[in-house]
């Protein structure tokens, strides 16, 4: 005998679909990865290169909002890297799921903007700011990412606050949308 009252009724049995642990394991995680990938050593040949020649043509207040933001970009940039490449390694079987965690716990994925005044941040190289832009845009997707890979399956947990919009965020995830 089904669970199911009603045609609008879900069954009782059927458990959510976890977008997050299904796209972790494909195409779309591995799109993700290599964007990720890019983006670090696309930054690191502009700031080797043309950033640091950008930079010196910047007045002191810039140059120091520069050697701030580059820094700080840097650093989100590594603790991505960091990210992705552990959770390559766990889909390829060269660590198990609770190896991950453990690992992932000892990065930092904090969305935290710039601190710098509008202004400041204005004078910045365009291109500095399209990398700073692209790099939040990708930690705010895999920190979404990572949150529900964090989180019980569904079906799993009775006390979903609200499934609908969990899905959704996956959705927009997966999508690379906000």
């Amino acid at each position: 005998m089904s669970s199911q009252t009603s045609d609008t009724q879900p069954r009782d049995e059927e458990p959510f679909v976890s977008f997050g642990k299904h796209l972790i394991t494909s195409e779309g995680f591995r799109t993700l990865f290599r964007e990720g990938m890019t983006l670090v050593e696309e930054t690191a040949a502009y700031l080797d290169g043309e950033g640091r020649e950008e930079s010196r043509k910047l007045a002191r207040t810039a140059s120091l909002a520069y050697a701030t933001e580059s820094m700080r970009l840097t650093t989100r940039l590594m603790q991505l890297a960091s990210w992705l490449l552990i959770q390559r390694a766990a889909n390829e079987g060269e660590m198990n799921f609770d190896q991950a965690q453990q690992e992932k716990q000892k990065i930092r994925l904090t969305s935290t903007r710039s601190t710098l005044p509008a202004e400041s941040y204005a004078t910045l190289p365009d291109k500095l700011r399209d990398l700073i832009d692209r790099a939040e845009h990708l930690q705010g997707r895999v920190i979404l990412l990572d949150q529900q890979l964090g989180q019980p399956d569904a079906g799993e947990s009775a006390s979903a606050s609200n499934p609908i919009e969990n899905q959704l965020n996956l959705i927009r995830t997966a999508f690379g949308t906000d």
